[in-house]
């Protein structure tokens, strides 16, 4: 179970982005986001592994002198959809992961190549997904869509509030929320279980994105006090 797992999980959009995702995300860890993704759907997984090497430098730790790791500010970088780049990157490091969904391989296989202290995510879009993710050895279970999503081409169907409450007592491992999440719905979202809130288009395409994760971090600071 992951108890440091952020409350805002930021997801960086690498086909949406294009050359303004590594100024994107020094602008995000500067206005206090922690926890990022890096989707690039249509890369190789040699541009993969390039571009999260320039986020690392960014976001992620290094290797310290004698060998030993951290991870600076406690951020976190998790790549999805290949733990073979993800090994890659963060081989020596702390603070990387790798996230898989479900025409991926399986979240166990992912922890082969990321071992601890890497972490491992799996998305979920229904309930007995949900059951069996929480079965692996997955660090955090995705679920949703929540609400309707521009994000990707064929959208899982949405999910909605009441089946995350639903999911919420499936599993005890830290569960993130995604789909349609803005600023104006995210409380709801809290307050229907989710750990963590992934954003992607209510961040990114915000006039001012740092400004808008803010938002988002005082909303759970909000929750976590009441």
């Amino acid at each position: 179970m992951r108890e440091d797992l952020p409350t805002l999980y930021v997801i960086l959009d690498a086909e949406l982005l294009g050359d303004s995702l590594i100024p994107m995300a020094a602008s995000l860890v500067e206005a206090g986001v922690s926890l990022f993704q890096l989707r690039h759907k249509a890369g190789t997984a040699r541009t993969t592994f390039e571009i999260a090497q320039r986020l690392v430098d960014v976001i992620g730790p290094h290797t310290c002198k004698g060998g030993h790791d951290s991870a600076p500010r406690g951020l976190r970088l998790i790549i999805n959809d290949r733990p073979d780049v993800t090994a890659l990157v963060f081989e020596n490091r702390r603070g990387g992961g790798t996230h898989v969904g479900r025409e991926d391989i399986a979240p166990d296989d992912a922890r082969i190549l990321c071992p601890q202290p890497m972490w491992v995510g799996v998305s979920t879009h229904n309930l007995e997904q949900v059951r069996e993710a929480d079965r692996t050895t997955a660090d955090y279970v995705a679920f949703g869509p929540i609400f309707p999503t521009l994000t990707k081409a064929n959208p899982d169907p949405v999910t909605g509030l009441e089946l995350l409450r639903e999911a919420r007592k499936l599993t005890r491992k830290p569960l993130v929320a995604i789909g349609g999440i803005t600023a104006e719905n995210a409380t709801g979202v809290f307050e229907a279980g989710a750990d963590s809130v992934a954003v992607v288009r209510d961040i990114l395409m915000a006039r001012e994105p740092g400004e808008r994760a803010g938002e988002f971090l005082k909303i759970a600071a909000a929750i976590e006090r009441n």
